[in-house]
């Protein structure tokens, strides 16, 4: 068998945020299957930081710089009839390094990872497999801030939408497979988008279940304050975040605080913007900006929470507290794409008030809490495993087994 010509739109390392999480674990998948060769693109000094940790996995990589910004893509977009995504994303240098790559290696499979990737994809030879990770059908997720966002930016979302659901289906047109993170997205593309001979499946995420351990090794956080500490991890530059967590603070948050006084709510993650630091102001919510290890406030957690009121694919930051065995509410799009059991694994809310009353319940019920979280640790550990999730991949790639298997 030949190597791996794996694209991935942000260096997979660490993997620190859901896109990472995802393209690194599949980039250690591949890494057994065959050598790998990686091209990816770099936001800021940290990514190329944490690039040179790629070596353990890849025969060769290259790392580029993304400098264009927003407007700039847009403009180019709108004189190129494309989606913005793609302008944003693309780089002459990275085509170049493909290109050579594929002439000089003995390239038998194309893994791109996100839809961008696909377009320094180029006519592939015969006998050379293309599989699509798409992870999300990221046109439905401008179509979703088409039918809400403000003034303006409705027709620019909508635009996008269009744009990239054409872009989305040529894809998945000349792609061998094209992959999702769960079932309901899968099936979302199969519907809306996909060419009716496209092949469409789901890998889906798994979780770390060894390194969140709530018995692990990791700093503890100090000094939160008195009360209850309800917790939200997450990008905190994310939209969908963004939204969750100023619904949370506006339309949840006073109802539980009417219960339990000394109910806190701290908001983890990296990148917050203006919006989410001003939530801040009120003295029972806390913006914490990056942190060295989320474990940390995971563990401090007497319950964790994802109100996103929009969500695309399977929720990390949902497994990820399922495995610190924490108690976790969600909301219904939260849910979506995660197979466990209501009420079981994890409890799901249907609106702001339903919410508030399952978390007010539950904080003045520690021991149904610490019950529903060893059940949900347990239920990810069984079902969830990246091990586990990620086998189809030898099949799609065209080897029955890893390369330490073979020998």
């Amino acid at each position: 068998m030949g190597d791996i010509l794996f694209l991935a739109h942000r260096v997979p390392f660490p993997p620190d945020r859901g896109d990472r999480i995802r393209s690194f674990h599949i980039l250690k998948k591949l890494a057994e299957l065959a050598p790998v060769h990686v091209a990816t693109l770099a936001e800021n000094d940290a990514d190329m930081a944490a690039a040179g940790a790629l070596g353990e996995w890849t025969a060769t990589s290259h790392v580029v710089r993304r400098n264009i910004s927003r407007p700039a893509a847009g403009l180019k977009a709108l004189a190129s009839g494309k989606p913005v995504l793609l302008p944003y994303f693309d780089s002459a240098e990275l085509r170049h390094w493909v290109a050579r790559t594929l002439d000089e290696r003995p390239i038998d499979t194309v893994v791109a990872f996100s839809v961008q990737m696909a377009q320094f994809v180029p006519k592939l030879p015969a006998g050379v497999r293309f599989v699509m990770d798409f992870a999300d059908v990221d046109s439905a997720k401008f179509a979703a801030y088409a039918r809400t966002g403000p003034g303006p930016m409705r027709w620019v979302n909508a635009r996008e939408a269009r744009k990239l659901a054409g872009f989305e289906r040529a894809t998945a047109a000349r792609a061998d497979a094209s992959l999702f993170v769960s079932e309901p997205e899968a099936a979302l593309f199969r519907e809306t988008v996909a060419p009716a001979d496209a092949r469409v499946e789901a890998i889906e995420n798994g979780i770390d279940w060894r390194f969140f351990d709530p018995a692990a090794d990791f700093p503890r956080v100090e000094g939160t304050g008195e009360g209850r500490l309800i917790v939200f991890t997450g990008q905190m530059d994310y939209r969908p975040n963004i939204e969750a967590v100023t619904h949370f603070v506006r339309d949840i948050l006073p109802q539980i605080r009417a219960a339990h006084p000394d109910a806190r709510f701290a908001i983890v993650g990296r990148a917050p913007t203006s919006e989410v630091e001003r939530l801040a102001r009120d003295p029972a919510v806390t913006v914490t900006g990056a942190v060295a290890d989320i474990r940390g406030w995971l563990a401090a957690a007497d319950l964790v929470v994802a109100p996103l009121l929009a969500a695309r694919g399977i929720q990390n930051k949902v497994l990820e507290a399922m495995a610190m065995a924490k108690p976790v509410i969600a909301s219904r799009p939260a849910f979506e794409g995660i197979d466990a059991e209501p009420d079981t694994h994890l409890l799901v809310a249907e609106d702001a008030d339903d919410f508030a009353g399952q978390a007010s319940r539950l904080l003045a019920a520690p021991d149904e809490a610490e019950a529903l979280g060893t059940a949900a640790r347990a239920h990810v550990r069984r079902r969830y495993d990246w091990a586990t999730t990620l086998v189809p991949l030898a099949a799609l790639t065209g080897r029955a087994q890893s390369r330490s298997a073979a020998a």
